[in-house]
């Protein structure tokens, strides 16, 4: 089979054969159909000491199963997360980290919409909001925000901001339901919100901070770090609310699942619709890569096996 691989930090990366590997106990052999590019995958690619296998969100066929697993056959369709090699024609997905996928839904539909939508979902529950509130999401283009912005609209913000790093992001942005949208580096990000979902961190914590509302809550739920300083959180008694969806997967399995099914509800619904920016062969992953550390995607990027 082929996959791809790389052998220092930054890459490049490239595509090798390797022999398709076998399921051990409990988990699944799955022939991949779709692959999701995340921030967090490439970011390890360009800053972890040591070269990671390519993991992340795959969806495709099931071929074979190993021994004590108990909810999937082969034939079956299903996405997962992949702790392994992700980026291949085959993967190995362990039963607990599997879900089906429905038959009105493609591959490509489950890997844009399951893990992202997860992550933008429990962000949005962890904010805690009333119905009619205003909210302002960052990376509002990105495959999580273009989700969150959806969300947040279908469970009842009575105004939605989008916040983009350029201009050209915008009327997409509205597209998806925003009522208004803003660039990082504008000198005010309009009227207060009482939430803000910030998948960006770092220099843009403070601007989102101050886009809040007395009393407002911040979900920050990304990598990319940053600080706060409490005497801004006191000012306006404001709260900072650190999310992420692998403490709930592990800990609250049955909330998680629940979420999975609301996701899926919304989506056959037509509440809320993935997008994809673009589809690359497995021999383009470098070129997926670039689309996510430019930050040019509107919407998922997939790799198609």
């Amino acid at each position: 089979m082929r996959r791809v691989r790389y052998t220092s930090t930054g890459g490049p990366l490239f595509v090798e054969e390797a022999p398709v590997p076998r399921p051990g106990p409990g988990e699944l052999l799955v022939r991949c159909a779709a692959v999701g590019v995340t921030l967090p995958v490439v970011r390890k690619v360009t800053e972890a000491a040591e070269p990671i296998a390519l993991g992340g969100e795959v969806a495709g066929e099931v071929v074979a199963v190993g021994d004590g697993v108990g909810r999937f056959r082969a034939g079956d369709r299903v996405t997962g997360l992949c702790f392994g090699h992700g980026y291949a024609d085959y993967a190995v997905l362990h039963e607990a980290m599997a879900s089906p996928v429905p038959e009105y839904a493609s591959y490509v539909d489950a890997v844009a919409l399951v893990r992202s939508g997860l992550v933008a979902l429990g962000a949005l529950r962890a904010a805690r909001p009333e119905p009619g509130e205003a909210t302002l999401v960052t990376a509002a283009a990105s495959g999580v925000g273009h989700l969150a912005v959806q969300l947040a609209r279908a469970l009842g913000a009575g105004r939605v901001v989008g916040a983009v790093s350029d201009a050209a992001k915008a009327d997409f942005v509205r597209s998806l339901g925003a009522d208004e949208t803003v660039v990082y580096g504008d000198d005010s990000w309009g009227a207060p919100v009482d939430y803000v979902l910030d998948a960006v961190g770092g220099d843009l914590l403070s601007p989102a901070l101050a886009a809040l509302a007395p009393g407002g809550r911040l979900v920050a739920y990304s990598s990319g770090g940053g600080t706060l300083r409490a005497y801004d959180l006191l000012v306006g008694g404001k709260s900072a609310i650190g999310f992420q969806l692998g403490l709930v997967a592990r800990q609250k399995p049955e909330l998680y699942a629940t979420w999975r099914r609301e996701l899926w509800e919304l989506f056959a619904k037509g509440a809320v619709r993935p997008v994809v920016h673009g589809e690359f062969p497995l021999e383009e992953a470098a070129a997926a890569h670039a689309q996510i550390e430019a930050r040019g995607n509107r919407g998922k990027v997939v790799l198609r096996p």
